[in-house]
């Protein structure tokens, strides 16, 4: 039985003409692709002692990090537990299982290494997203898809196909398109003295990588950007331009990662006009400090104006949602909650604004009420509604989920 709370906050929202009981139900049908690498700071299982390296770091050092595949799917459970809405989960390859085979590889990773995740994932009503992983290897010391040394491009072309393949499986075997992401850190800390060579290096490896054809029925391809990272300050061969050109021009998504872009860029801005040329978005969503910090998203105005957007592109089919940040200072389980929840709040309340109010006030010229309604809307009830979508997930309120996170904690990760 809905609140009374909510029922208040339901009237004054429908004299706005916005049903919130529609609102929360097209929010349950929303799937949010949970990244796995939160729970144990990006170190996979392939070797536990790899420093990360390749333009990525970690900071902090609070106690429980998943030290397995075991604790790290327990996290995860738990994680979502705490989070309403509809989930995913995206693996990036140096996840892999070699506990029944031999340790092999990325260029030899195959279905098999990640046949026990498919088989979890289906048994807890979760879809698998993935990722080529171009980081944390002997092999990624330097430039990976884009190295002048054909050695070394061709291994980590050979991994990315590799990851196709296990891409397509995980389709087949859910009945929903694996989206496939390829982000590299390649570029330079100072001033390279050919920036188009390397540009032309990584479109032909990415035409290699591509070239085998597979249905979109079970595998998305999208590319990702950035504009510059720790020990590439100068120059990223994969910059915006880059990808968004070859994404159009070869028919593939483009993920928009929002630390990913100048601080003072407006990411929401490109979703409307992206959205005219290439087949879908991808989202990372992360907050920035500063840099590309990759912090814990937060209820803020940058993921709202991001979720504002989607919601108004009435394109949410093309749209893929993923959480992207690892904070190893705070409890891990606490952060994955934190963020997913800051990113089904935001969708939920681009879901309740007076969008139709708002476009007639604009076509009638009256841009004065159309920015007063814009500010009204900010005093709106809408925890009410928030909660209520809670409720009826069976998850705790915000408050309620601190308390879940401690005694996890007490029972769980402080004894690890």
């Amino acid at each position: 039985m809905a609140s009374s709370n909510y029922e208040r906050a339901k009237e004054v929202y429908a004299s706005l003409g916005i049903d919130t009981d529609k609102a929360i139900e097209t929010l349950k049908q929303i799937p949010i692709s949970l990244h796995c690498w939160q729970g144990d700071d990006i170190v996979g299982f392939e070797n536990s002692e790899t420093a990360l390296g390749s333009g990525l770091a970690v900071t902090g050092n609070y106690p429980g990090r998943a030290r397995n595949m075991e604790e790290l799917r327990s996290d995860i459970l738990k994680a979502l537990s705490l989070t309403p809405g509809k989930y995913r989960l995206n693996l990036h390859a140096n996840y892999a299982d070699f506990s029944s085979s031999k340790k092999v590889d990325r260029d030899a990773i195959g279905v098999e290494h990640f046949q026990s995740w498919i088989d979890w994932a289906k048994e807890h009503n979760l879809a698998l997203d993935f990722n080529s992983t171009f980081f944390s290897h002997p092999k990624a010391d330097g430039l990976t898809l884009t190295s002048k040394d054909k050695g070394i491009r061709d291994f980590w072309i050979e991994h990315s196909k590799r990851c196709r393949e296990i891409g397509e499986a995980m389709g087949k075997a859910q009945g929903s398109a694996c989206v496939h992401n390829i982000w590299i850190a390649d570029g330079m800390k100072d001033i390279p003295a050919d920036r188009n060579i390397y540009r032309e290096i990584l479109k032909s490896s990415l035409d290699e990588i591509l070239k085998t054809k597979i249905s979109k029925e079970y595998l998305l391809d999208s590319v990702e950007s950035k504009v510059f990272g720790i020990g590439t300050e100068s120059y990223v061969v994969g910059s915006n331009e880059f990808y968004l050109g070859y994404a159009i021009k070869n028919d593939i998504m483009l993920t928009l990662d929002l630390g990913h872009f100048h601080p003072t860029e407006n990411v929401a801005d490109k979703i409307g006009t992206v959205l005219m040329y290439v087949p879908g978005l991808l989202f990372h969503l992360s907050r920035g400090v500063r840099w590309d910090s990759d912090h814990v998203i937060l209820y803020n105005d940058e993921l709202r104006s991001v979720a504002e957007e989607i919601v108004k592109t009435n394109q949410l089919d093309k749209i893929h949602i993923g959480t992207d940040y690892f904070d190893a200072s705070i409890n891990r389980i606490g952060a994955w909650a934190t963020g997913s929840r800051a990113s089904q709040k935001a969708l939920l309340h681009a879901l309740l604004m007076p969008n139709k109010k708002l476009c007639e006030y604009e076509d009638a010229g009256n841009y004065g009420a159309r920015l007063a309604l814009i500010e009204a809307e900010k005093t709106l009830p809408f925890a009410d509604v928030w909660n209520e979508y809670c409720a009826q997930s069976n998850v705790p309120n915000d408050l309620g989920v601190i308390d879940e996170v401690a005694k996890y904690e007490a029972d769980v990760t402080s004894k690890r």
